[in-house]
């Protein structure tokens, strides 16, 4: 069978399982199948399924997922997340304070959590009614917020760039420490954005905000625990102490005694954390095994080569690939999910980058600032929904949309900043080794 024919088919069968209302786990595994059986028979591919599905759910380094996911839940279901906002808005003694909380209390969250809809979920639970009560406008508190989540996706550890390194082979602690500089630029940018927004619409930031002061005690309470959870993950991996799965674990370990001792967590929010974790595993778990199912008609029919040799043959120009590339995906993530776009979309895609010139640890935090850009783009923006869901009906989507447009254009702008000077992601990586 033709590669081209392969490619077709899949994506075909795939679309066709989606748009019916196939979860998209099932609708890879069942548009992998067809061809599976051309492989293997029925028999073969039916143990082959089955052995990739364990294989999956054993394998070492992604056994850093879940416990980055449990770490997360645990921060939004204590006190520690909602403690850090109220640090960073209260501390902050200037108009606009609670903005630029939002940011600052994101961007600590995502030093701790790699997840982008469970760091809007826990900053953006407090800060939203809390900025909407002070006055701030609509567009400009549920837009710092669903933006302000993103920022877990890049600043280490990051989910996307855990599962990027997997499916390219690239190395999780380089691409962690890629996304350092770039994560701090971004923060800035937040802050910038918020900036002009007050000097251009004044009317959307209140003079003064009514905000008591927090005793010094609460203080060390909310700081100390992040920038602990942080230190560890960051020192473990990065001086070589461990490997991310290890790190993982000691810093859940350090997460679950902390969230007891200072952050007020109950015994029924420990069991929702952990009960979440199971569900969202459950998911990625699933996804994660159709993904490799996919991956493997993918890799046997040499479709991501000939792809690539196809591409490489109309002799475009390296950046010309690039932004094809990028336009691609800010498309399709406005339908699908980053975790889902990756595992259908990068075993063809980075092939395609490396034969081009690019290197993959760079493209790397290109890739997953592009997918922040998803998870703010309509229809299938998860942030947008989660923000105005936590809004209870005082923020529409279309106000969570415009609100987001600003932040989304200083993303755009980080991305450019990368393609015109590289070794903003590359130089911290290259300065550890």
């Amino acid at each position: 069978m033709e590669w081209y024919v392969v490619g077709l088919g899949l994506l075909g069968l795939l679309m066709l399982f989606i748009s019916i209302g196939l979860p998209i786990p099932f609708a890879l595994a069942a548009a992998s199948l067809p061809f599976l059986w051309q492989i293997q028979g029925w028999k073969t591919s039916i143990v082959s399924s089955e052995l990739k599905l364990w294989g999956v759910w054993i394998d070492y380094i992604l056994l850093a997922v879940p416990l980055f996911v449990f770490l997360g839940e645990l921060i939004g279901k204590s006190k520690i997340g909602p403690n850090l906002y109220q640090f960073l808005h209260q501390g902050v003694r200037l108009r606009g304070s609670a903005a630029y909380g939002s940011i600052g209390a994101s961007a600590g969250f995502g030093a701790v959590c790699g997840s982008s809809m469970v760091g809007a979920l826990t900053i953006g639970g407090v800060a939203l009614p809390e900025m909407l009560r002070l006055g701030y406008g609509k567009r400009l508190s549920s837009g710092v917020l669903a933006a302000g989540g993103t920022l877990s996706v890049l600043i280490p550890p990051s989910l996307i760039l855990l599962f990027y390194g997997i499916v390219t082979d690239q190395s999780i602690g380089d691409l962690f420490i890629a996304g350092v500089i770039p994560g701090i630029i971004l923060v800035s940018s937040f802050v910038v954005v918020v900036l002009i927004w007050g000097i251009l619409r004044p009317e959307d930031i209140p003079g003064s905000e009514d905000a008591a002061k927090m005793p010094m005690r609460m203080i060390v309470a909310t700081v100390g625990p992040v920038m602990l959870i942080g230190l560890v993950i960051t020192v473990a991996i990065y001086a070589g102490i461990a490997t991310p799965t290890e790190a993982a674990a000691v810093a859940a370990s350090l997460t679950v005694l902390l969230a007891f001792w200072v952050g007020g967590l109950t015994w029924q929010g420990f069991k929702e954390a952990i009960f979440s974790t199971m569900r969202t595993m459950g998911y990625l778990g699933l996804l994660l095994s159709a993904g490799v199912l996919f991956g493997f008609v993918l890799t046997y029919y040499r479709v991501p080569q000939q792809f690539t040799e196809l591409f490489l043959s109309f002799d475009l120009s390296p950046y010309t690939v690039l932004a094809i590339v990028l336009v691609f995906y800010i498309i399709l993530g406005m339908f699908l999910e980053p975790v889902s776009m990756t595992f259908i979309t990068l075993p063809t895609i980075y092939p395609l980058m490396s034969a081009a010139g690019f290197d993959l640890i760079w493209f790397g935090v290109v890739y997953t600032i592009t997918m922040e850009i998803a998870v703010l783009t309509p229809p299938v923006g998860l942030n947008l929904y989660v923000i105005q869901a936590i809004s209870r009906d005082q923020v529409t989507i279309g106000d969570v949309i415009m609100g987001c447009l600003p932040f989304i254009g200083a993303m755009i702008l980080l991305i450019a900043v990368l393609i015109v000077a590289p070794d903003v992601a590359l130089w911290l990586p290259e300065q550890m080794r």
